[in-house]
């Protein structure tokens, strides 16, 4: 397995579409950075936001987050509430090749704030708009920042190609907005 480099990623979104829209990593004054780095991308938040509300909520159970309500929230930046956390998404739209792997990480930015930016990794073939769970670790509300930097993603190619991909099958590409829960959970039994 590789990590690949800044020319591999620029190729890949201008030639095959696989970052849009791109970038290339340049100082933007008053801007946490975004755009391809040495070894990765630092992809940017979106402006669109979904805020949990837990005040009919005693627990959270994964396989039933219909039953917690959220509040839409469109805007330049987003408070997070204290120990609390909202769901955001990516500015750019990824398309991974069957070869690669993308490894997500949060901004050190954020991270010295006490934010920790969840996202799973980006299968082979999978495609679309990243869903984040952006969350406030810290005892007092933190800004987020649409259209700038929310966390790094590192492209691996793997050793030869996977068996099993996103587009074999499995019904998981989000095309468009944030989701909130897989429909199926048992599809990646036959996946």
């Amino acid at each position: 397995m590789s990590v690949l480099p800044d020319r591999w990623i620029r190729e890949m979104a201008k030639k095959h579409h696989m970052i849009q829209p791109y970038a290339d990593l340049r100082p933007r004054s008053g801007k946490i950075s975004f755009g391809a780095s040495s070894y990765g991308y630092d992809y940017r938040l979106s402006d669109e936001y979904k805020i949990p509300d837990f005040a009919k909520s005693a627990n959270l159970d994964p396989k039933k987050m219909e039953r917690v309500q959220f509040r839409d929230h469109r805007g330049r930046y987003c408070w997070i509430p204290p120990n609390s956390y909202v769901l955001g998404r990516s500015l750019e739209y990824f398309k991974i090749p069957r070869d690669v792997i993308a490894i997500c990480q949060g901004k050190s930015t954020y991270a010295r704030c006490g934010v920790i930016v969840n996202v799973t990794p980006l299968e082979p073939e999978w495609e679309g708009f990243i869903t984040l769970s952006i969350v406030n670790a810290i005892p007092i509300p933190v800004k987020v920042y649409s259209r700038e930097g929310i966390g790094q993603i590192v492209f691996i190619r793997a050793e030869g190609a996977c068996e099993i991909s996103y587009s074999g099958g499995c019904p998981v590409n989000f095309p468009e907005g944030i989701k909130l829960v897989h429909k199926h959970f048992d599809w990646l039994q036959d996946c």
